[in-house]
């Protein structure tokens, strides 16, 4: 099997998943030999997992010409570990899906019909989530952060096929903290969405919480924008304002009408207010700031321990 002839490289970020590993690649298997016959390829990125993922992926990899094992030197996150994989796709279009099975294998042809119509990237949405409530809110503010920081009218999922051409520009970012939706709104607008179905998680309990949702929200608005030291700045404007009215107030009350200006509790509660606001636009800051800190510094976008893959594939073992 040559670069030139693979038309779709799979990328599945792999954590903990030991039960769920060969039903999903006994059926992207099936799935991709009728997709496309033999021109494919499975990359799986082992993302620090604590139990057997890695035997089981580094064996199928030496038994299988069609299937790439990376092991990383340490858990990375899953948008780092896609970043590792994509480094080593060479299909015309890259497909990645969770490694739960509750993106379905079986869905991916629906994906690959709707890019053809000549989107960049599309995602699989779901039309009901086999999520708890939580999770789900929890997801639905994702959607919202994002659509608010990238100004973009799309909804984002972590099932999605993308053209080769996009993936080489994803590459081109080599810091530490790596958002690839925020990532491919920069570098395309050309993007679309398909129904697809979502399956219920067979073992196992997700890997992101609610507390960790936000603080990939977190994560997306103080990399990719300014949208928080905008807001820091609008609070700042409204209570000085404020401030500067209140201040006329008593002025005018005092000079026009001789009445004494007074109020210890009044006094310690605007201290506190105006205090507060200060603690919070410094602590944005420093979130930025740090962020800068940890970029400049070169913190690794990902390092490579193992690659286990057929004669028939070139991989090169780096470190971003």
């Amino acid at each position: 099997m040559t670069e030139e002839n693979l038309e779709i490289s799979v990328v599945v970020p792999v954590y903990n998943s030991a039960e769920t590993l060969r039903e999903l690649t006994e059926r992207l298997e099936k799935v991709m030999q009728e997709l496309v016959g033999t021109r494919h390829e499975i990359i799986f990125i082992n993302d620090g997992s604590t139990d057997s993922s890695w035997d089981i992926i580094s064996e199928m990899a030496l038994t299988n010409d069609g299937i790439v094992a990376i092991n990383l030197t340490r858990n990375f996150g899953q948008h780092n570990a896609l970043m590792c994989g994509f480094s080593q796709a060479r299909g015309n279009y890259i497909i990645t899906l969770d490694d739960d099975l509750q993106n379905p294998p079986e869905e991916i042809p629906k994906l690959f019909k709707e890019i053809q119509t000549g989107y960049d990237v599309v995602y699989g949405i779901f039309g009901v989530k086999q999520h708890s409530k939580f999770r789900n809110l929890g997801s639905e503010f994702i959607q919202f952060v994002y659509r608010k920081t990238f100004n973009i009218n799309v909804r984002i999922t972590s099932f999605r096929i993308m053209k080769k051409g996009i993936v080489d520009r994803l590459l081109s970012y080599e810091k530490s903290f790596t958002f690839i939706d925020g990532l491919i709104s920069w570098f395309t607008a050309s993007i679309g969405n398909v129904y697809v179905e979502h399956h219920q998680r067979k073992v196992g309990h997700s890997g992101y919480s609610l507390n960790k949702l936000i603080i990939l929200a977190l994560n997306m608005m103080t990399n990719f924008s300014i949208v928080l030291v905008q807001v820091a700045s609008l609070i700042g404007l409204i209570f000085a304002g404020s401030g500067f009215v209140i201040g006329i107030y008593f002025l005018c009350k005092r000079i026009f009408f001789d009445i004494p200006v007074s109020g210890f509790a009044a006094t310690i509660v605007a201290i506190t207010i105006f205090s507060g606001v200060q603690l919070l636009t410094l602590g944005i800051l420093g979130e930025y700031i740090g962020r800068i800190h940890i970029n400049v510094s070169m913190r690794p976008q990902y390092a490579i321990r193992d690659i286990v893959a057929s004669k028939n594939h070139n991989t090169l073992d780096e470190t971003k």
